[in-house]
């Protein structure tokens, strides 16, 4: 017996009758024009009907069986009846106006549910008959960014807000901030200097963190990520979901170290062991015992490494919305911006183009997922060149697009590094002594130049860093430090 063909889900019923309480009354058209549109209809003459409706009431005019009828060609045949006939049967069948919103959401859900079809039929299809060029994890990719559109268009959005509304949900974030570690408005970074320069980490953010190599930058994100995911801490809400309330899942993408490489590193951070001397087993019975401790205790955060190099931005965004739908996920990390790929159309325009579509698709993907989004960058070699090496906006290498889609730009700087190197040869003479100097005030000092923030200040913060454990903090200067008693 031949398998009968199935049809796509709808409500011919609910769309005639929405449609009927449109033209006997206008008002129902607003109660549902923030989230129904004309694609949501099956029939394809509901779906010209509904747009033809749309534009007499937003053009100030009076949508009627009347009105109407001087849109569609006067032979016209509806359901085999003339189009005068059909308006008025609509008109006749029309729910009230109370009943509108409800008619509204069930035809979109059946909407979305053919769309639901479409993006797992076309999956198929292409799979049986996949392009040359096209790859299983690139069409893996595809049909996930779809789905997820889906899932982000199916919500209902409220529109406007009363402005007690608003206020309600301005006090809440500000309760919010206040019971969050530190007071703070964003994502605790754990360094309270860096925390009172910026409010934490603010989500849909796009902060790039620049520096010349050696300066730590790979160093520091894995101090915020570590103490971001370390501070996690989640509440049950009344639906079943968790709600972040303090620190946040993290979701890092190490395109240039190995996760065991990454890994090693923050538990040098945490334990001050040196992780050459972790590398090569040449530790203490105390120093294991506290690498087993330091150990356990990481087990339990939530950082995510994601060690794949080369990936492209398209790549990363798919495993970021993954990540979010299956674990949850409050900030990203990516080690570092200049290692990704954009498109093969972009990179053929050149690395220019290239870099441009990758700092615009890590800001997009930072609104899209309303996290913030933690891009290291590279400095490009003037800065060596000059006499003052402090870093500037200027040096972002390759791109202007990295400081045009930042929300925050961050550089670092340690002149210890520099001045290292300048030891003057004649050891006891004056310019030694000045060079011994510099260096005492300079040992274990980095800073962080806040070189553009979009909802803040513009600044150095000065930071203690210890080089052997690769650990980044507050810095005590013993002139700050309390005079002693007695």
């Amino acid at each position: 017996m031949p398998q009968l063909q199935r049809l796509a889900p709808h409500n011919a019923e609910a769309e005639r009758q929405l449609l009927g309480a449109m033209l006997v009354n206008n008002e129902t058209f607003y109660r549902i024009s923030d989230f129904l549109e004309a694609q949501h209809f099956f029939l394809e003459p509901h779906k010209q009907i509904f747009e033809k409706i749309a534009q007499l009431i937003q053009a100030g005019k009076i949508a009627s069986p009347i009105t109407l009828k001087t849109f569609f060609p006067h032979d016209a045949q509806i359901a085999d009846m003339g189009v005068v006939q059909y308006f008025l049967r609509l008109a006749a069948d029309a729910t009230t106006i109370i009943n509108a919103e409800d008619y509204g959401r069930v035809i979109r859900d059946l909407a979305v549910r053919r769309n639901l079809i479409r993006i797992g039929e076309d999956m198929v299809n292409i799979a049986f008959d996949a392009p040359v060029d096209m790859p299983p994890r690139a069409q893996i990719e595809d049909t996930e960014k779809r789905l997820y559109e889906l899932a982000e268009s199916g919500r209902y959005d409220s529109g406007f807000v009363s402005f007690s509304d608003a206020l309600r949900g301005s006090i809440q974030m500000a309760a919010a901030a206040f019971e969050r570690q530190g007071g703070l408005s964003g994502i605790s970074t754990g360094i309270s200097s860096v925390d009172r320069m910026m409010g934490g980490l603010q989500r849909s953010d796009l902060i790039v963190l620049a520096a010349r190599p050696a300066m730590g930058k790979t160093s520091l994100a894995t101090n915020i990520a570590f103490n971001i995911a370390a501070a996690y801490r989640s509440e049950e809400q009344a639906d079943g979901t968790h709600k972040t309330v303090d620190g946040g899942i993290v979701g890092f993408f190490s395109l240039e170290m190995s996760s065991e490489q990454l890994a090693t590193r923050i538990i040098s951070e945490q334990t001050e062991i040196p992780s050459h001397k972790i590398r090569r087993g040449e530790i203490s019975d105390m120093e294991f015992e506290k690498l087993v401790a330091a150990s356990q205790m990481m087990q339990s955060i939530p950082l995510y490494v994601d060690q794949t190099g080369g990936i492209s931005i398209a790549q990363l965004s798919a495993r970021a919305r993954r990540l979010k739908r299956q674990k949850g996920l409050d900030v990203i990390i990516v080690d570092y911006l200049q290692l990704l790929a954009g498109s093969q159309k972009r990179a053929s325009e050149g690395r220019v183009q290239e870099i441009t579509e990758i700092t615009t698709g890590l800001k997009a993907l930072a609104k899209e997922l309303e996290v913030p989004v933690v891009a290291l960058s590279q400095l490009s070699r003037q800065v060596e060149n000059r006499d003052d090496k402090h870093p500037q906006l200027a040096d972002l290498r390759e791109s202007g697009s990295i400081e045009q889609d930042a929300d925050v730009v961050m550089f670092i700087y340690r002149e210890e590094y520099y001045l290292k190197n300048k030891e003057p040869s004649e050891k006891g003479s004056e310019a030694w002594f000045k060079w011994e100097t510099d260096m005492q005030r300079a040992k274990g000092v980095a800073e962080l130049i806040i070189g553009k923030q979009r909802h803040g200040p513009t600044g150095t913060v000065e930071l203690h860093f210890a080089g052997e454990v690769t650990r980044f903090s507050d810095l005590i200067r013993d002139d700050h430090l309390p005079t002693p008693i007695g």
